[in-house]
Order: C-alpha cells, then sequence, then structure tokens
C-alpha cells in the first residue's frame, strides 16, 4: 500500500464508500458516503435510525468491507484492522472474569503474546487518566456503567490510536452519568489528541462533542449535510444553555429532518 495523502492533508477519508446487504431481500445501507476528518477533529455522525452509520463506523475500522468506494487512514487503504484505530461500541464488552487492569491490558496480550512491565505501566497511565485509579483489582460486576465505560476507553487508549471510533458508548447511560462521560471524553481528547468520529443518536452530545456533525440521510445513507459547530474551546457542561447551542440544535435537527425525505426518495431510486 503506498501513502496517497500528504501529511499535513486530512489523517481520514472516506471516498464514495457504499454498503448493501443481502437476505430474503438486498438491504442497501450507505449509498456515495464522502467526507474527510482532520488531525485532532472530533466528528460525530447523526441521522435517523437504520441510516447505516454503525455499519460505516464499523467499515472505517477495517471490521466490515464496503462494496465499493474506500476508506483511507493516513494514506493507506483500510480494508482490516488497523493498529492506529481503536473502536469503542456501546456494549462495554468486558470480561467478566478479568479484572479492571486485566481487561484493559487485553489488546498488549492479544497483539504482542504477552504483557510487558511497559505496558503495565501505560495501562496504570491510563486507568489514572480515566478516573479510575484505585480499581485496578475490582471486576466489570463491581463497576457501574459510566465506570464500565471508563475502563473500556483506557482499553482504547492503550496502545495510543490516532483514530478513535466511538458507536453511541454512553448510550445505555443515565442523563446525568452521559454529560459527565462527555465532559470526560473532552478532557482525555485534549490531552491524548485523538482523531475521534462518533457515532450518536443524540443532538446535544454531537453539538457539544464536535468539531463537525455529519448528517446521514435514512437509508441508504447519504451524506446530507456537515455542519461546523463553531463553539469555542475548551466547552463546559455550561455551553448548552447558551442561545449558540440551541440553534446549532435545531440546525442540526432541521437537517435530519431534511435526511428522512432525502432517503426515502434514494431509496426509490437507487437499484
Amino acid at each position: 500500500m503506498s501513502a496517497l495523502i500528504e501529511q499535513d492533508g486530512p489523517l481520514l477519508v472516506v471516498d464514495r464508500v457504499s454498503k448493501a446487504f443481502d437476505g430474503t431481500r438486498q438491504v442497501r445501507a450507505l449509498h456515495q458516503i464522502s467526507f474527510s476528518v482532520a488531525r485532532g477533529e472530533i466528528v460525530c455522525l447523526v441521522g435517523p435510525s437504520g441510516s447505516g452509520k454503525s455499519t460505516l463506523l464499523r467499515i472505517i475500522g477495517g471490521l466490515t468491507q464496503a462494496d465499493s468506494g474506500r476508506v483511507l487512514l493516513d494514506g493507506l487503504l483500510i480494508k482490516e484492522p488497523h493498529p492506529a484505530v481503536g473502536m469503542v461500541f456501546q456494549r462495554t464488552n468486558l470480561m467478566p472474569w478479568r479484572t479492571v487492569l486485566e481487561n484493559v491490558l487485553l489488546p498488549a496480550e492479544v497483539t504482542q503474546g504477552t504483557v510487558r512491565q511497559a505496558d503495565r505501566e501505560v495501562a496504570l497511565q491510563m486507568l489514572r487518566l480515566v478516573g479510575l485509579e484505585g480499581f485496578e483489582e475490582h471486576y466489570p460486576k463491581q463497576l457501574s456503567g459510566g465506570m464500565a465505560q471508563r475502563a473500556v476507553l483506557a482499553r482504547a487508549l492503550l496502545q495510543a490510536p490516532e483514530l478513535l471510533l466511538l458507536d453511541e458508548p454512553f448510550g445505555s447511560l443515565d442523563a446525568l452519568t452521559r454529560e459527565r462521560m462527555n465532559d470526560e471524553l473532552l478532557r482525555l481528547q485534549s490531552v491524548q489528541q485523538q482523531t475521534i468520529v462518533m457515532v450518536t443518536h443524540s443532538i446535544s452530545e454531537a453539538v457539544f462533542l464536535a468539531d463537525r456533525v455529519v448528517v446521514l440521510s435514512s437509508r441508504p445513507g447519504q451524506v446530507v449535510a456537515e455542519i461546523a459547530v463553531d463553539l469555542p474551546r475548551p466547552r463546559e457542561l455550561a455551553i448548552m444553555g447558551t442561545p449558540e447551542f440551541a440553534h446549532l440544535t435545531q440546525v442540526v435537527r432541521a437537517k435530519i429532518d431534511q435526511g428522512e425525505r432525502v432517503g426515502a426518495t434514494l431509496g426509490h431510486n437507487v437499484a
């Protein structure tokens, strides 16, 4: 594979990606999706349920193959999972028989076949970073939902991925815990400087976190809008009460409504 993007270009390029699934009838999930993500940028993907957001994230992560189009990470074609890409899903998928520290160390164990002292030191550092110092020897059943997601974030950050993919990671949490996790995610990103692409069904979450919101239409998903979020950083939760924040949420909501109409039309016209 050869480099196709200059070092000062975007970290991630999604180029005309389409995907369909075959069953009793063919279901078109994505149609000609294109956008790019700059280094250090946070991009949130929103859209109606069934618009292919999670499928797109799995294609970006190399877990699912597109039917056409391509995904480039720093100029390299992504066709399989890449060590520079970390993923966090809504389900914490922590192994219940492993301690928090052992769960965080799992990627090192899988990729290297062993855990080095250096790996343990980095894992402990990540647990401190996400606020789980003192819980290293606890088991998942002893953690709250928010603490379990912190452990998953620590695990994803263990190998310092350039790109972090988040698929509705806080969707199962109560509203207050979700807000705290959003605040925590921004703090972590400011320290680690990861590039983040996140799927969310929450418009307010997308506006609070993102530098840019990409709106997908209903199935088959296509990009109907890219909305720049020009709110100042660092952001605090209080910004959610400002008129500027309310205006941006209204803009995103209107584009989602537009996307539902676009998807319905496209579904009739795309073979």
